[in-house]
Formats: structure tokens, C-alpha cells, sequence
């Protein structure tokens, strides 16, 4: 039997009933819910639930899209995402200046789903968010093939990316891909796992959390300068890979109640300090860089190379990133699942503070 939170009807936004595409709020619940889809589309599957028991299609058809494909996992069979076509779509709207418009086509991806049928793989592909290594998976190697399938046919302004959790890494991952590979897309990122101490989550003193990654800025910059002076023959590689990076703007969703990805508040309001104090130099060298990656040989923040495939991108994390939009959740969230969770970005209750965090070059 689906669970409330799986029924449209009773969770859904349902007073969104005419959207507009120049409205971030309408962008993101429309994003947001194409996320919730897949994860009732899995949830279907799990408990057997066809023609009228069938809870999925709501959470499209709401939005006049409908279901193009559907992405199943071949190590378990599961669906961990889904390709949607708005049914509305005209090229023509592209041809409007200043104004957003509605995709054709929206990939969007499940996070970890703790049932049975899904959860060893789930958990395995989170250690791997862990470890920086979900470029290798068959799961990713799956995704990024659909998404550059999409975008040859359409166009790359044609398509958006949404991802929740581990989803929101396999759609950040595939967007920075795309982006280093001349094809940037709109990307919808739903509390996206942030592989690092969340020192925003764990430190409540805000000079003892400067501090902490004041050293840490000090200590990457060093190993970086140590590391690449030994092999000069790359920086500009590396550097040239993240500044292809720096147009690119994602939407970041994140809740500061939430460890898995609170520390984007921290990582991009900590590089805003070391500007504002004077130390954009070490910043610069910093940010660019993961010391796990520097001193295991994978170079930091340069990797992917030309991006063209992902077998170009090296192990650095996913969290290396110079600009994003980021919208925090500022309601108390009650518990970590709240918190955590897909439908508080699309509750018409939601306070949120929204920042656009650009790299100082």
C-alpha cells in the first residue's frame, strides 16, 4: 500500500496549478517532484503496483510531462531514474530573450531508497560518493550515456538534470562532465552528499569553525604548491579544467539541519571569508584542490580533462565547485529525515535565504 507521502494528492503541490517557468519557486517544485516520481516509480515496482494502484504517474502528468524512459540499474534491477518530455515544448520558446523556459526534457534521479530491493545497492553507491569513485559504477556509466543521448537530440538548453541525494550526485557529476565537455546544463540538486566532516553540522561556534578551515585552506595550498611544483607540466591543465567549471551555475539545495550536505553552507561562506580577509591567494589554490586527492596522486580539483567521457574524470570530489545558486532551508526541520527529505522544497510554507555564490578569478 503507498505510503501518503507517495500519493500526489495528499503531498503534492497541488495548488500549482499553472506554472511559471520564470518562477523559481514553480522551477523548483516542478524539479523537485520529477525527483519524487522516480522514487514512486521504484516504489511501484517494489510493491507491485500497476494500473489503478499506481502512484507515479501523478507526480509527472500533474506538470503535462510524460514518461520517456525509464532508467533501470543492472546490477538490481531497480529504477534509479527517469527521462520526462514536457508535452508543451516548443523550440520557439528559446528564442525568448531574458526569460526562462520549460525543458523538453527532464533527467531526474532517486536518492537511496532503505527497502529490500534497493538497499544494498544504494548503500554501496553512497560509499562510493564516500570513496569519490561513483564515476566508475555501472549506474553512472549508464546515466551520463542517457544524458548525452538527450542532449544530441535536443540541445543542451533543452534539458534540465534533478537529482536528490545520491541522484543529486549522479546529476552534479554528469553536469560537471557536461559542462567541461562545451555542453553546460540546468541542474536541480536536492540535498547533494558533500564527501567531506560536516564541520557546519558538528562545530556551532562560527570562529572555531573559521579557524578549522582557515587551516585547512593553509594545508591545501601548501600540499598543492609541493605537489604540482613537482609535476608543472599539469597545473595548467588542472587549472584550465576548473575554471571551465566557473560559468556553470547549478541550483544547490541544502538544509543546515541535514550532515550529508549542510557543509556547501560552509565550503562556499568560507571562501567568501578568505577573500574578504585578505588571503584570496591561498583561497584560490585551495578551493581548487582536495588534499585526500593530492596526496593519493588523483591532483585535486583538475581532473576530467576534456570531459568527453566518464572514463576522462579522475576521483576528485564532487563538492570542488566554483559557482553554484544556492537556496538554504531556514524552517526547523523536526528531525534528520525531514531535513533530508525531497517534499520540503516543494512546501508552499518554505523559508529559504538564496545566495549566488560566483568564483572570484
Amino acid at each position: 500500500m503507498a505510503s501518503p507521502r507517495e500519493i500526489f494528492s495528499i503531498s503534492g503541490p497541488i495548488h500549482l496549478t499553472s506554472i511559471d517557468w520564470n518562477n523559481s519557486y514553480h522551477r523548483t517544485s516542478v524539479a523537485s517532484c520529477l525527483v519524487q516520481a522516480v522514487y514512486t516509480l521504484e516504489r511501484d515496482r517494489q510493491q507491485n503496483r500497476i494500473g489503478l494502484k499506481s502512484q507515479a504517474h501523478h507526480w509527472w502528468e500533474f506538470f503535462n510531462f510524460t514518461l520517456a524512459e525509464t532508467l533501470i540499474d543492472q546490477s538490481d534491477g531497480s529504477i534509479y531514474g527517469a527521462v520526462f518530455q514536457y508535452k508543451l515544448f516548443s523550440y520557439n520558446y528559446h528564442n525568448t530573450p531574458y526569460s526562462k523556459t520549460p525543458p523538453f526534457h527532464v533527467i531526474a534521479f532517486r536518492g537511496t531508497i532503505m527497502k529490500p530491493h534497493s538497499r544494498s545497492r544504494d548503500l554501496r553507491l553512497d560509499l562510493r560518493c564516500v570513496r569519490d569513485s561513483l564515476h566508475d559504477s555501472t549506474r553512472f556509466v549508464h546515466a551520463i550515456e542517457v544524458i548525452k543521448t538527450a542532449v544530441a537530440k535536443t540541445g543542451n538548453a533543452a534539458v534540465w538534470l534533478a537529482g536528490h541525494s545520491l541522484g543529486a550526485a549522479v546529476a552534479l557529476l554528469a553536469g560537471k562532465i557536461m559542462t567541461r565537455s562545451g555542453f553546460p546544463l540546468e541542474c536541480y540538486l536536492f540535498n547533494p552528499p558533500f564527501s567531506s566532516i560536516p564541520i557546519e553540522k558538528l562545530v556551532k561556534s562560527e570562529k572555531l569553525k573559521h579557524g578549522v578551515r582557515f587551516a585547512g585552506s593553509l594545508v591545501k595550498a601548501g600540499v598543492a604548491i609541493a605537489v604540482k611544483g613537482r609535476h608543472h607540466h599539469n597545473k595548467g591543465q588542472e587549472d584550465d579544467s576548473f575554471m571551465k567549471l566557473a560559468s556553470w551555475i547549478p541550483y544547490l539545495y541544502v538544509n543546515p539541519l541535514d550532515p550529508i550536505c549542510s557543509e556547501y553552507i560552509g565550503y562556499f561562506n568560507h571562501r567568501n571569508k578568505m577573500f574578504e580577509i585578505g588571503a584570496g591567494k591561498i583561497e584560490r589554490i585551495a578551493t581548487r584542490n582536495s588534499l585526500r586527492s593530492l596526496l593519493t596522486g588523483g591532483g585535486g580539483g583538475g581532473g576530467g580533462g576534456g570531459g568527453s567521457s566518464c572514463s576522462d574524470s579522475t576521483s576528485e570530489p564532487l563538492h570542488l565547485l566554483p559557482s553554484a545558486y544556492m537556496t538554504i532551508n531556514t524552517s526547523k526541520s523536526p528531525d534528520f529525515k525531514r531535513a533530508h527529505g525531497i517534499h520540503q522544497w516543494w512546501d508552499p510554507m518554505f523559508n529559504g535565504e538564496y545566495v549566488l555564490h560566483q568564483f572570484n578569478q
